[in-house]
């Protein structure tokens, strides 16, 4: 690929997979370099008016992850919003051209099918027997439950160690021990529990 450069890069129109939304429902199409504070300006102000039941969100390749971090950024922003989140596979039309044309190149056509992702969040009750369907509010669930698994591998991992206090009979660098005289510090705590004479 070294003797062509990339024209252009075509998308194929994909119509949302969602059915029965009314036709001014805003669409935010998230892109790699979009901002975060533009896209989230525009879907807020939206969905804070009480003319707006709808938003559609939508990202294709490397968006995908901006697109979830702009809906969960409103499902925070604007409470109790239902969603319902497609994944689906976008065809993409590369188009190269020879760098010198006089070669006797042919203009290339790469077809491609990037991930996608379409989310729906509406003000008002979707149908929860839908695959992808999220209630409003869930989110707050996984994440009490994500702190909990975190806070329960803590105590684990604790108690594993030794109870969590100091202790430290790690091994620094060239995997010497990095407590000096290890061996000679135990026998003297053990002669002081014991009440001996050092």
């Amino acid at each position: 690929m070294e003797n062509y450069r990339k024209a252009r890069t075509v998308e194929l129109p994909c119509p949302p997979p969602f059915t029965g939304l009314p036709p001014d429902t805003p669409e935010v199409k998230v892109k790699d370099g979009s901002k975060i504070r533009n896209l989230m300006g525009f879907a807020i102000g939206r969905m804070e008016s009480e003319a707006a039941r709808h938003i559609l969100f939508s990202g294709t390749g490397k968006a995908v992850a901006k697109t979830i971090s702009c809906v969960e950024i409103l499902k925070r922003r604007v409470k109790g919003l239902h969603q319902l989140t497609r994944l689906l596979y976008r065809h993409i039309e590369e188009h190269w051209e020879p760098l010198v044309p006089e070669a006797g190149l042919d203009t290339l056509t790469v077809k491609k099918n990037v991930p996608a992702i379409w989310v729906l969040l509406s003000k008002d009750p979707l149908d929860t027997a839908e695959p992808g369907y999220q209630a409003p509010g869930c989110f707050d669930t996984l994440w009490a439950q994500a702190v909990e698994g975190e806070a329960g591998q803590q105590g684990q991992r604790r108690k594993r160690q030794g109870g969590g206090t100091g202790g430290g009979g790690g091994r620094g660098k060239g995997g010497k021990s990095s407590t000096p005289n290890s061996g000679s510090q135990r026998e003297a705590l053990k002669r002081h529990q014991s009440g001996g004479a050092p």
